[in-house]
């Protein structure tokens, strides 16, 4: 009698372990899948920052006239767009009136309200947006709970530790990453949202 409490709670984690798993495998495939057609032309691009060539595809997109203006969401502090531009090999003058640099985002949820904030100011109904493949389901989460009435393009890129077999510590950040997902899906960021707009 003593042990069915306790094999009915092994029962319980284990069912909830192989849930997780099989999720996350999913995840795995999803974050790896290529980039659905981008649409001819969209209002605004808006990159997501904190990775490599996130910010190069995402002005790539904006010199194919993929769209008229770009968002670099979570710029440090002392990044100017005239570094960025040099470090491209960009004219910064031919950016300064299409490009915003967003400087208060530090989390996704701050990206996702500082990509509403601002387009909004540019009347923005269709957005393509940059960011990692493995940040990709979250960031439209994020940004599309923020801005429901409009449509938004991925256009996932993916780092170099996403392009071989993957290391512990790769392995370790999509685990984190699905983790993450996991709550924004069952609405446990709610709480963080408000502290991010206040």
């Amino acid at each position: 009698m003593t042990w069915r409490p306790v094999t009915a709670a092994l029962a319980v984690v284990l069912a909830l372990a192989g849930l997780w798993g099989a999720g996350f495998a999913h995840f795995n495939v999803q974050i790896r899948q290529p980039a659905a057609s981008l649409p001819p032309k969209a209002d605004g691009i808006v990159v997501l920052t904190g990775g490599a060539e996130r910010i190069e595809t995402a002005l790539r997109l904006l010199a194919e006239g993929r769209a008229p203006v770009l968002l670099v969401s979570g710029v440090g502090r002392g990044a100017e767009l005239a570094e960025i531009a040099h470090r491209l090999q960009l004219d910064p003058a031919a950016l300064a009136e299409r490009v915003t640099l967003g400087r208060t985002a530090t989390t996704t949820i701050g990206n996702a309200l500082e990509t509403a904030s601002w387009a909004r100011a540019h009347h923005v109904q269709s957005l393509i947006v940059v960011t990692a493949g493995y940040h990709m389901p979250r960031a439209l989460l994020e940004i599309g709970r923020e801005l429901p009435g409009v449509a938004l393009y991925p256009a996932p890129v993916q780092p170099p530790a996403m392009r071989g077999p993957l290391d512990l510590s790769t392995t370790k950040l999509l685990a984190n990453e699905y983790d993450k997902l996991l709550a924004v899906r069952l609405g446990l960021t709610r709480f963080a949202r408000a502290g991010e707009a206040n």
